[in-house]
This record gives C-alpha cells, sequence and structure tokens, in this order.
C-alpha cells in the first residue's frame, strides 16, 4: 500500500507541459524587463540598441543550451530531455525580438535602407537565414507537426545545426571592433556540436 507521502508527491507533481510552460514564462522575463527598461528610459541613452544586442546575446545562449540536452543525456545520462523545445521556443522568440527591433527601431521598415544594408552588412545575411531556419523548426515543434512529418521531421530538425553554425558567424562579425566573447560562444558550440560525431561511452567499434 503506498504511503500518504508518496501519494502527496504524486499529486503536486507538476506534469511535463507545466514544466515547460513555467520555464518558457520564467525566461521570457528579462525580455520583458528590457523592453520596460527601454520605454521608461531606464536603459541610458541608447536603450533599443541595448535591448538589439542582448535579445541577440539571450537568443544565442538558449539556441546553445538546447543543443546540450541531447549530449548531457548521451554523455552524462543527465535527461532534461522535456526542456529541449521550450529552450527552442526561447532562442526563436528572443531571435524574433532581436528581427523586429532592427526592422522596426533601427531601420523604420525603411526597405531600401534595410536591402542596402543587407548589400554591405553580411552578417545581416548569415543572421536572417539562422532565424528563416528558427521560424520553420518553431512552427514545426507541435505535436501534430511532429506525427504529420514522420521522419521527415527528424531531419529537418537537424537544419538547428546549421542555424547555430550561421548564428556564431553573425555573432562573431556583427561588431567592428574586436570581443572575444563571440568567439567564446563559438568554442562551446563547435565543441556541442564535435560531439555528434563522438561514439556513445561503451559503444564498441565492429
Amino acid at each position: 500500500m503506498p504511503s500518504p507521502t508518496s501519494d502527496q508527491s504524486r499529486r503536486f507533481r507538476l506534469s511535463p507541459l507545466t514544466r515547460q510552460v513555467l520555464l518558457y514564462v520564467l525566461f521570457m522575463l528579462p525580455a520583458v524587463s528590457y523592453l520596460a527598461g527601454a520605454f521608461s528610459g531606464d536603459l541610458g541613452p541608447n536603450p533599443f540598441k541595448t535591448c538589439l544586442h542582448e535579445f541577440g546575446r539571450y537568443a544565442f545562449r538558449f539556441l546553445l543550451v538546447s543543443l546540450m540536452i541531447s549530449p548531457l543525456k548521451r554523455f552524462l545520462k543527465i535527461d532534461l530531455m522535456v526542456y529541449r523545445r521550450p529552450l527552442g521556443l526561447l532562442a526563436f522568440s528572443y531571435a524574433a525580438l532581436h528581427v523586429t527591433l532592427y526592422f522596426w527601431w533601427a531601420r523604420g521598415f525603411d526597405i531600401q535602407r534595410i536591402w542596402k544594408d543587407f548589400l554591405t552588412r553580411p552578417f545581416l545575411t548569415f543572421g536572417l537565414i539562422a532565424f528563416s531556419i528558427l521560424v520553420v523548426l518553431a512552427a514545426t515543434s507541435t505535436r501534430k507537426s511532429i506525427i504529420r512529418l514522420g521522419k521527415k521531421w527528424a531531419r529537418l530538425h537537424r537544419l538547428v545545426y546549421v542555424a547555430m553554425v550561421l548564428a556564431c558567424i553573425h555573432y562573431a562579425i556583427a561588431f567592428k571592433q574586436w570581443y572575444i566573447e563571440p568567439f567564446v560562444y563559438a568554442a562551446v558550440a563547435a565543441c556541442v556540436l564535435g560531439l555528434r560525431f563522438v561514439p556513445k561511452p561503451g559503444l564498441k567499434k565492429s
């Protein structure tokens, strides 16, 4: 007969969906804070520029963390797979805010200026392609999409690795001055992607 304590722990255990939603909401709070600070004038002389850069960094970080989930399970037996989807959606959400601020605040939806930017600033092209991939992955992250696409879903979502490489290039060449941070992130991303080619522990070669 199960003890009352075990019954209570089952009763108050959060479902996977609830945990996913809570994680997503929790880590969207920085975006709310930055935007509130921008509109209230608490982020200095260039508030939306600060938001633009910070949202890009958050998108990169969440994309990188989402790619760490599989290696953690594979090599360290730490199963956080339930959080991979919300982490991917967080990467997309922050990337969407990053892109929206560029089109709206930085360029005022001026098509000519935007087109000139893409002709003269290659990092924008890399960033836009990476974002386009994230749009597709976010749109097909539902259970219905997984069922509908079948085996094609896994192949499609391998594009996340392409998005990561493109994001690394975008981040590394986005600044006119030298910054070490983008290259540190790129090195971590290279390690995470490289783990895909490492045999599983205990796997014997035939």
